[in-house]
């Protein structure tokens, strides 16, 4: 199937433990099939950095050193669903927990707009450990920037707050017979080959 026989957008969750390349996967579908990605992370530093209504409440919740509420982060997809013109979402990082999860039904729901693939990029936990471990003394001995916690045992730990939270929402979306699972463990373009043939399914 070719991008040119697409007849309609499709909305998507890239559910994946840290690491596992979820930001570069929605970057390549950005690039393929003119989708947008909407990463918490992004969007907030980009309403503070707005100066608008709710980019203000954003700035005040972070000069406290305050969790953004559920309610900002919908608040701000909202926008972006309203004024983005797009062939589909990828949604990155978002939900995190069955709260949120209902809370973007809902706002699907109140936009007119569906959910179309929730897709998990599985992997084998000691695998990715090592590859990112790797990967990270590679960069150091480069003298390129490393993040601090990439190192085996920060990883585990984070591996277990992903799996704690995150496995709801896996047999929330299979009940809802919306999850597709793929090997997030293959070469870049193996991966997204996978991703991409699972939302153009979900386009045509």
């Amino acid at each position: 199937m070719t991008t040119d026989t697409l007849t309609r957008t499709a909305n998507v969750i890239l559910l994946g433990p840290p690491g596992v390349g979820k930001g570069t996967q929605a970057q390549i579908l950005v690039d393929q099939l003119g989708m947008v990605q909407l990463s918490t992370g992004d969007m907030l530093r980009e309403a503070k950095a707005s100066g608008s209504e709710m980019g203000k409440r954003v700035a005040e919740v972070m000069a406290r050193g305050d969790l953004v509420t559920d309610e900002i982060v919908i608040g701000l997809i909202e926008e972006k669903l309203a004024n983005t013109e797009a062939a589909g979402f990828i949604f990155d990082g978002f939900p995190r927990t069955l709260a949120q999860a209902d809370a973007l039904e809902s706002l699907l729901q109140k936009t007119g707009q569906s959910l179309d693939a929730v897709i998990e990029m599985q992997v084998d936990d000691e695998i990715l450990v090592q590859r990112i471990v790797g990967r990270a003394e590679q960069a150091k001995a480069a003298g390129q920037p490393v993040r601090a916690d990439d190192n085996e045992e920060s990883l585990k730990i984070r591996l277990t707050e992903y799996y704690k939270k995150t496995s709801p929402l896996i047999g929330y979306y299979h009940a809802k017979g919306a999850l597709k699972s793929i090997n997030g463990m293959g070469q870049i373009d193996e991966i997204a080959q996978g991703l991409g043939a699972i939302v153009k399914e979900a386009m045509a």
